[in-house]
């Protein structure tokens, strides 16, 4: 797949055929849509290309908007890699971007830069200055150009739209499981290791501290996870605690993990968790020891988990 950071450092030589979207998740639902893409680009001989925009648009059109998305932007661009797509165009949203009519974007865009043969798109789209045209005017916009729309369905839109709020509200009530099913694969958080208190190594359960940098990035609900990584080509399976550490009076969220049968030292590397299971809510303990001990039967809990896994 091929990555273009904006609209005009695009270049091609084949026609494409254009879908445009945020696709957070890229989720079951949204892999029906791109199949379609690809499977289309191959019967006319032409390239696939996805449109998406970062930030999210409704981040710069309403200020002081908090969006939590399911995907970073790495790891959106990664899921459409493995998609089959051969062109990705993800383009600064800006105001001066939003600004542009809908003829424009149509003609100056899809006409002009992307040589667009057909484009792929929801009945309810919305595009232009104010979003003010619809699928109708994107049809007429076609037999003025000369490319074909084709409408996804109102049956399919729905079940993005909903994968993508269960996907949400599933994981912030921490029903890892159900977020698993709609999205077709484990929901994963990355970031760098830290050194945190070390509390976990002098207790015997030593952690690592995930700091994710995009703060956009939606966090599941606090509590002690079964997870998993992929370290040097292994996998290795953990139990990750999300939350303040009341225990030990802690007020800001921290990500820990601690890795089963694991020695090596990985502070400053990048590592991804994904996660399996929720075992419990956060709790505060009255001692250091009765926290050691609950973290005892976490393990265990755990590790029956991971068997009945293999």
């Amino acid at each position: 797949m091929k990555i273009f950071n904006s609209i005009k450092s695009f270049n091609t030589v084949k026609p494409t055929i254009v879908t445009i979207g945020t696709f957070d998740g890229v989720h079951l639902g949204h892999k029906k849509i791109l199949a379609q893409i690809t499977q289309s680009a191959h019967d006319l001989n032409c390239e696939s290309l996805v449109l998406t925009f970062f930030p999210h648009p409704r981040m710069v059109l309403q200020e002081g908007t908090e969006m939590k998305q399911l995907n970073t932007l790495n790891e959106k661009i990664e899921l459409l890699d493995n998609l089959g797509i051969d062109n990705l165009v993800v383009h600064p949203f800006d105001k001066e971007f939003s600004r542009l009519t809908a003829e424009e974007f149509v003609k100056e865009v899809l006409v002009d830069v992307f040589k667009i043969k057909k484009i792929i798109i929801g009945h309810d789209h919305r595009f232009g200055r104010n979003r003010t045209a619809n699928i109708d005017d994107l049809i007429g916009f076609g037999e003025t150009y000369g490319f074909q729309v084709e409408q996804i369905s109102a049956a399919e839109i729905n079940e993005v739209s909903i994968s993508s709020t269960k996907i949400r509200n599933a994981l912030l009530e921490g029903n890892i499981e159900l977020a698993t099913t709609y999205l077709g694969y484990n929901y994963s958080l990355s970031g760098i290791i830290s050194k945190g208190k070390q509390l976990g190594r002098t207790i015997g359960y030593p952690t690592a501290n995930i700091k994710i940098e995009e703060d956009y990035k939606l966090i599941p609900l606090n509590g002690v996870y079964v997870a998993k990584s992929i370290l040097n080509g292994e996998t290795v399976f953990g139990m990750m605690n999300i939350g303040t550490r009341p225990t030990v009076d802690g007020t800001t969220q921290t990500i820990e993990i601690n890795l089963f049968d694991f020695k090596q030292d990985l502070y400053g590397q990048k590592i991804t968790v994904s996660l399996l299971h929720r075992m419990r809510s956060e709790q505060k303990f009255e001692t250091i020891d009765a926290l050691k001990t609950q973290l005892g039967k976490d393990k265990v809990m755990a590790e029956n988990y991971i068997n009945q896994l293999r």
